[in-house]
């Protein structure tokens, strides 16, 4: 039988993606095989991929359709993540090289379809269309020495009319909390400072699970107690799951940073109907209204989709004015694109290319615009960073809580801490600084 002895990955798509990765390392180097960053020298490619947008997948077909035509190819390769479940067998006639697919709730099975490969010589598909908890979440290898993400659920129930997510990962299922704590436990033993909750819709969690009677913020206060965690984050949130007791969770509790997703998708009502979004937009106004309250210096990150079937210029505009009366800090921003297996797949695509470019191209424009606005209205002011690395040029990378990036000169001993920055400057959505709460370390930034 063959030998496997080493391995080389590459990720595409979200947080959730990235995470999983991370577990697939994990179970490699636990059977023996050895990472390395280049592909000519791997037994083995991994190509853990997205299929939320449509940029996304062709990349990843382009990139295998040109590794499997090169001669030197030898390695067995893999497909996994959202792409595999969308596409599945698809895969298989479309690159005919591909050795095996995994789905995204048969993480756990790797190394066994990896035996079944080496073993048969023939290509496996293994794509499960529901999960069940059973990864080894205290085995995933970190890219990262101070930020980690943590799965806290997975699937979603929403089936919004343009996502495949709810067909790519099926139900939700929420991870058992006691899980979740020790994980983050062990992580703050390990010396992580800042933690990321992911789910398809954190604010679900615990809904599919009545008997536990522990929801999100019934979370949120659990690992808040955690000592060494000085961060906590999480996304993606839905809008119409976010809860009076998630704000005041936000507002009450030292580690959970004032940086919401919070994303909206359309500024129209009627869209947001067409989208199956489950809130209209006064609904969702008056939800921000009352978070701004609750929380008066909560930050606000966005997802928006321009160009949705039957969009009007009318209807795109009140997308337009609304995200310059929210004046998100964060926004991805995206031209419609037809994912087959959605129910939008069946509509009409009637907004033209060059439309749905110039709406985006807009869009971007004031977001770059109020982005640059609220760097300079830092400016002046004291804030806590994170310091995460240093940078090819020399400086501290850090950021805030609000997930603003600052530069800034200082010794290394620094990473790894929390720091008081005065903000002097900015450049594009950089946020350039000095150290002031310990000047002895600090040096004049250049």
């Amino acid at each position: 039988m063959r030998e496997l002895k080493t391995f080389f990955i590459k990720t595409y798509g979200c947080q959730m993606n990235e995470l999983d990765s991370e577990l697939m390392v994990g179970a490699l180097e636990n059977r023996g095989l050895a990472r390395v960053k280049e592909e000519e020298e791997a037994d083995l490619l991994l190509f853990n991929t997205c299929s939320i947008r449509d940029l996304a997948e062709r990349k990843v077909m382009g990139k295998i359709g040109r590794l499997t035509r090169s001669p030197k190819q030898r390695a067995l390769i893999g497909v996994t993540g959202c792409m595999a479940m969308a596409k599945k067998e698809r895969i298989f006639r479309k690159l005919p090289h591909v050795d095996f697919v995994l789905g995204t709730n048969n993480i756990s099975d790797l190394n066994a379809v990896l035996d079944e490969v080496l073993e048969t010589g023939k290509q496996t598909l293994r794509t499960d269309s529901s999960f069940e908890e059973n990864l080894n979440y205290f085995d995933a290898v970190r890219d990262d020495p101070l930020k980690a993400f943590v799965s806290i659920i997975r699937g979603c129930d929403k089936y919004c009319t343009y996502c495949v997510v709810p067909y790519t990962r099926g139900k939700e299922v929420s991870r058992p909390a006691h899980d979740i704590e020790a994980e983050c436990r062990q992580l703050a033993a390990k010396g992580y400072r800042e933690i990321t909750l992911l789910g398809q819709n954190v604010n679900s969690y615990g809904k599919d699970t009545p008997e536990s009677k522990e929801l999100f913020h019934d979370l949120l206060y659990r690992l808040d107690k955690i000592d060494g965690i000085d961060r906590i984050r999480f996304m993606t949130s839905h809008p119409c799951d976010i809860t009076v007791n998630l704000m005041e969770a936000v507002r009450d509790l030292p580690s959970l940073c004032e940086f919401i997703h919070f994303p909206i998708q359309a500024g129209s009502s009627r869209i947001l109907r067409k989208m199956n979004r489950r809130y209209s937009l006064e609904e969702y106004l008056e939800k921000v209204e009352l978070f701004r309250q609750i929380v008066p210096n909560v930050s606000l990150g966005t997802d928006i989709i321009v160009g949705f079937p039957t969009e009007t210029e009318e209807e795109f505009q009140m997308t337009y004015d609304i995200f310059k009366q929210i004046r998100y800090s964060v926004a991805f921003l995206f031209s419609y694109s037809a994912r087959k297996g959605t129910p939008a797949y069946r509509w009409k695509d009637d907004v033209p290319e060059e439309v749905k470019s110039e709406r985006l191209h807009r869009l971007m424009e004031l977001h770059q615009q109020i982005s640059a606005e609220g760097l300079e209205a830092l400016i002046g002011q004291e804030m806590e960073v994170l310091i995460e690395q240093e940078t090819k040029s020399g400086h501290l990378k850090s950021r805030t809580r609000c997930w603003k990036k600052v530069l800034f000169k200082g010794d290394l001993s620094l990473i790894g801490t929390l720091q008081k920055v005065k903000i002097t400057g900015c450049n594009h959505q950089t946020l350039v600084g000095e150290l002031v709460s310990n000047p002895a370390l600090a040096i004049a930034i250049s």
